[in-house]
């Protein structure tokens, strides 16, 4: 083989270096982002899960506080209002806002419960009060895996380089599931 041939590998071998190692750097990083956005679409899998099993208990809840408090029509009407909001809600943002109305609303109904102390002390009543206690704590350790989870893949996307791949290939910034302003006091029980 003559040094010109040599040469001529050698400047072969360093262009195709130069472009495979970009290209192999981009591959691993579309798939890293495409599996931690569907760890992200996961996370939120469970948190509807949670969401669902809440939506689907309180018709119950609400038959047999209604029982008891048939006065206290406004906070049912609330009630079924953000339920409804909830069923229809389309992106994950628009869920969220509306499960976040749903929670306000329950609190609500709570504080008309705590007026009732023969409500509170019927067996079904306590069924479905643990029932919905239960549900809201799976519904907060769902919340902050998905968050969690959102956490690590928006700084993955913000950080340098991979937000200029990220940009590229159109992934963007997931959406946290946080507690509204008004849901950070507890309710005021007043009887």
């Amino acid at each position: 083989m003559s040094k010109g041939q040599k040469t001529t590998l050698i400047v072969i071998g360093i262009v195709i270096l130069v472009i495979a190692i970009p290209l192999l750097y981009l591959k691993g990083t579309y798939n890293t982002l495409v599996a931690m956005d569907e760890g992200v679409k996961g996370a939120w899998a469970q948190v509807e899960n949670q969401l669902q099993r809440r939506y689907d208990l309180i018709p119950n809840y609400v038959e047999t506080v209604k029982g008891y408090a048939a006065h206290e029509k406004e906070v049912f009407l609330k009630v079924t209002k953000a339920r409804s909001k909830v069923g229809q809600a389309g992106p994950i943002s628009d869920k969220i806002a509306a499960n976040n109305e749903l929670s306000s609303a329950l609190a609500r109904l709570l504080v008309v419960v705590e007026r009732y102390p023969d409500l509170k002390a019927n067996t079904n009543f306590i069924r479905l009060q643990d029932e919905l206690a239960g549900t809201e704590n799976r519904i907060a350790v769902e919340r902050r895996r998905f968050n969690e989870t959102v956490r690590v893949f928006n700084t993955k996307i913000r950080s340098f380089p991979t937000n200029l791949i990220a940009g590229m290939l159109g992934f963007e910034k997931a959406t946290f599931f946080e507690v509204p302003k008004e849901r950070q006091e507890a309710p005021k029980v007043k009887f």
